[in-house]
């Protein structure tokens, strides 16, 4: 596998990671009642699809990129 794409696989995962961070972050903040236009249970899917993209999508992208043996 080249350098480039390597590189741009990484860059993929990490801001896949990230995003589901920030998800996770924005859902506690709605959870939490500080956006009181929105209904808490918004808040709490963001949380639960965040921490699935947190823990779960790097691992699927990781997985189908593997280098064949």
């Amino acid at each position: 596998m080249n350098d480039d794409k390597a590189r741009n696989r990484f860059l993929a995962i990490s801001l896949l990671r990230l995003a589901g961070a920030l998800l996770v972050m924005f859902g506690l903040v709605i959870a939490a009642g500080r956006l009181p236009d929105v209904p808490r249970i918004v808040g709490i899917v963001a949380v639960l699809v965040g921490a699935l993209d947190f823990a779960l999508v790097p691992l699927l992208l990781a997985r189908r990129w593997r280098t064949p043996k």
